[in-house]
């Protein structure tokens, strides 16, 4: 199993309602996109500072399934449309996990 781990820090000037918007197209684009077996994703909520304002997880049977996301165009439609405008800083990682 792979679990891909993408944390944002928004831009000062991002809105809350942004953020919604942002949510709300990460939640659309799951169904869309073959080979997710768990996705979650939110804010922050700001039990300690320092962190990222945003977070998404999401798990994969195998590297070819997280590679069919990365590409995907769905996931690449919302990349282009919410992380230039909104995403200041991103930080990213795939790991391996359970048996």
């Amino acid at each position: 199993m792979i679990r891909h781990v993408v944390m944002f820090r928004f831009h000062d000037h991002v809105t809350a309602e942004q953020i919604a918007e942002f949510g709300r197209g990460l939640s659309e684009m799951v169904p869309q996109v073959p080979g997710i077996l768990a996705y979650a994703h939110g804010p922050d909520i700001g039990v300690n500072d320092g962190n990222y304002d945003y977070a998404v997880t999401a798990d994969f049977a195998s590297t070819d399934d997280y590679r069919i996301y990365r590409d995907h165009p769905v996931h690449r439609a919302v990349i282009e449309r919410f992380t230039g405008p909104l995403v200041a800083a991103r930080s990213g990682v795939q790991f391996m996990f359970g048996a």
